[in-house]
């Protein structure tokens, strides 16, 4: 599903127009993305959690040549998913 299909979703389903689905659905990314720039973490009890963790400098190596390159230290997000969603995707016992 992409960003098209979902706002299609929640419109069909909630009787709101597209265009008032899309801004709310914009609203909430960018709030999302602010949040976590700010390095705080955001949590949707069923659904899960976004956070910010640091990477520390690393060594990798080039596939190619077999050289040691240092890797940087960097942020990712990470997420963890919630009970709901973890439950909603098992697969179901035989």
């Amino acid at each position: 599903m992409n960003k098209t299909e979902l706002i299609a979703a929640v419109a069909d389903q909630t009787g709101l127009s597209r265009k008032d689905v899309e801004a709310a659905l914009q609203t909430m990314t960018d709030t999302i993305i602010d949040t976590l720039a700010d390095g705080e973490k955001v949590q949707m009890v069923g659904f899960g959690s976004f956070e910010v963790k640091n990477r520390a400098t690393r060594i990798g190596r080039n596939p190619q040549t077999g050289e040691v390159v240092p890797i940087p230290p960097s942020r990712a997000v990470v997420f963890r998913p919630g009970k709901k969603l973890k439950d909603a995707i098992r697969p179901v016992p035989s």
